[in-house]
């Protein structure tokens, strides 16, 4: 049975983001003291199989509507970042000597979006300052083309770019349609960019990743009986993934 200090003590790493800081100093120290070389060959196969444990932190990219400047109901409207954590799957196939295609399904659990309002004129018993908070569980498939260096002994580095297609499993509970809240739509489809290393080890290949996700959907659906939602017009997803995969 694994135990629940190790479980706790892994999480506190990933929410401090010096998980990933810390595997990639050791493997790298593993790779200079250990000469023998590991998994020939892995990379001449037609495809592999893996598993996906990460950290994200999102954001929104706001811009303002003509009534946000026409109306001093709001003065300022300020996203704020928050943090999730993902677990999925990994598929990858060989294209050449240098390429390959892989497909990464996660389920994104946490990260929930949110942005800080100031009004300008509040309601009787009203704060002038509001957060609004809006829950998030997505389904992400991402679709990406890596290029990969030349293995040097049991280390390699691999660019990536691609496509993913996200859908807010949130998006109609309870805790997103309360009064005065804005409404987000429920599915994204967006780029990626990133920067991985592989590490090949006696059973197993170790690859932490670093990505940027952006969205290129306008997440709003303008809803006029929604203060908040005539002040706001493109709304964007940001996000920065920090992934570990572990490749069979």
């Amino acid at each position: 049975m694994i135990d629940c200090k190790l479980i706790r003590f892994i999480f506190f790493l990933l929410r401090k983001q010096i998980l990933f800081p810390v595997i990639l100093l050791c493997c790298m120290g593993s790779v200079h003291a250990q000469k023998e070389i590991y998994r020939r060959g892995h990379e001449d196969l037609t495809y592999y199989f893996g598993l996906t444990l990460g950290y994200n932190t999102s954001t929104l990219h706001l811009s303002k509507a003509p009534a946000f400047l026409q109306s001093d109901s709001i003065l300022i409207a300020e996203p704020r970042s928050s943090g999730g954590i993902a677990m999925g799957l990994m598929a990858t196939g060989r294209l050449s000597d240098h390429f390959q295609v892989r497909v990464n399904p996660q389920l994104i659990i946490g990260g929930s979006k949110s942005i800080n309002f100031k009004l300008g004129t509040a309601k009787a018993g009203e704060s002038q300052v509001q957060n609004q908070i809006l829950p998030a569980t997505l389904v992400s498939l991402p679709i990406q083309l890596k290029f990969n260096s030349d293995r040097i002994g049991n280390f390699r580095t691999y660019l990536l770019a691609g496509m993913k297609f996200d859908t807010d499993l949130s998006s109609n509970s309870a805790s997103r349609n309360v009064e005065d809240m804005i409404k987000l739509k429920r599915t994204d489809i967006g780029f990626e960019l990133g920067i991985g290393f592989n590490f090949y080890l006696p059973f197993v290949t170790l690859s932490p990743e670093i990505k940027i996700s952006n969205g290129l959907t306008n997440l709003h659906q303008p809803d006029p009986a929604l203060k908040y939602s005539n002040n706001l017009g493109q709304i964007l997803s940001r996000m920065v993934v920090f992934s570990l995969h572990f490749e069979d």
